[in-house]
């Protein structure tokens, strides 16, 4: 556990890897802001979203989780998952429908989670990115467009560009909530992912406020490149195609440095029909990465359980507050490199 000063980190994206993140970086005393993507439409989230318009809380529900002081069976409580069986409730977790009552009562999902996070003995902050649903938006190589998560990832196409609206005021561009702004402004590191590329991270970042940020915040901004690609968004991905694609939506190359996983999974491992969405390793091509200017950090940040393939989090995180203690360089002069 680091002693002294707590080194401020913003972890930012969705999924399943960002709890793991956060509860490694929570183990070693950092000061941590989880801002949380609010555009999934899948699962019990996406059920919700669609009957009561509220911010989907899946992701958000796992954030607090990771970040919680609770003990194991007050947690479980807020884990537990009902049976299919049940047909009213099928598939909510707990968690879900009380952030979803929270949300109602206060009229505001960030209250409500602020709230919650109390009620939770929260250690950092947790941030939905927006206070209202949000729509994604893809543009396919072949000039076709989807809305939806799920509609985007299920289509087979190559997607070129993702960006966001609100899901019922298409017109007005959404924006997070100025504790969100000042928490990327005031971090020494800015952690994308680990998380799915278009569909859990580039959702936050096409946020103006927040894209203008990133841009802006004298922060070491670091990528934990993905160990496989994924089905319908990274087929046939390099660790650099990842960061091009960030880069491209931020505009120049605002990548400081990228953690890649250099250990191969062993071959037959991985529980196929369990995580299908999960195709090959991503390739690594350290030549195109060094070309954007990206730090490299390499080394075996694998975790295999569960017949699945996941990131060593306490690993990651002695490397993620490595960065923040040496992020004392002013990165101002560094912007617009591309």
């Amino acid at each position: 556990m680091i002693r002294g000063r707590r080194p401020k980190v913003v972890v930012i994206g969705g999924g399943t890897g960002l709890p793991v993140i956060l509860s490694a970086l929570r183990r070693e005393n950092a000061d941590i802001t989880a801002v949380v993507t609010v555009a999934d439409d899948g699962g019990s989230s996406g059920v919700l979203r669609n009957y009561i318009n509220v911010v989907p809380p899946g992701d958000i529900r796992n954030v607090l989780v990771a970040l919680s002081q609770l003990s194991d069976a007050e947690l479980r409580i807020f884990q537990y998952r009902f049976n299919s069986s049940d047909a009213f409730l099928s598939g909510h977790a707990i968690g879900n429908l009380i952030i979803t009552a929270l949300a109602e009562m206060d009229g505001d999902i960030f209250t409500a989670v602020q709230e919650l996070s109390q009620m939770m003995k929260v250690d950092g902050h947790v941030y939905p990115v927006a206070s209202v649903p949000l729509t994604l938006n893809a543009e396919f190589t072949d000039g076709t467009t989807r809305q939806g998560e799920t509609e985007i990832s299920g289509a087979g196409k190559r997607i070129q560009r993702v960006w966001v609206t609100q899901k019922d005021d298409p017109d007005t561009p959404p924006e997070a909530a100025d504790p969100v702004i000042q928490a990327i402004m005031d971090a020494q590191v800015v952690v994308l992912g680990p998380g799915s590329l278009f569909t859990s991270i580039l959702p936050n970042l096409m946020i103006d406020n927040v894209h203008h940020a990133l841009r802006a915040t004298p922060a070491n901004i670091t990528y934990i490149c993905n160990i496989m690609t994924q089905k319908g968004e990274t087929e046939n991905f390099s660790d650099a195609d990842h960061v091009a694609v960030l880069n491209r939506h931020l505009g120049g190359n605002y990548i400081d440095t990228v953690l890649v996983n250099d250990a191969k999974v062993p071959e037959n491992y991985m529980d196929r029909q369990k995580y299908d969405e999960y195709l090959y390793q991503v390739r690594h091509d350290f030549k195109g990465l060094r070309a954007f200017g990206c730090n490299v950090i390499s080394d075996n940040f694998l975790s295999l359980h569960d017949r699945g393939v996941f990131h060593n989090g306490p690993k990651v995180a002695k490397e993620l507050l490595n960065l923040a203690f040496q992020a004392k360089l002013d990165k101002r002069g560094r912007k617009g490199r591309g």
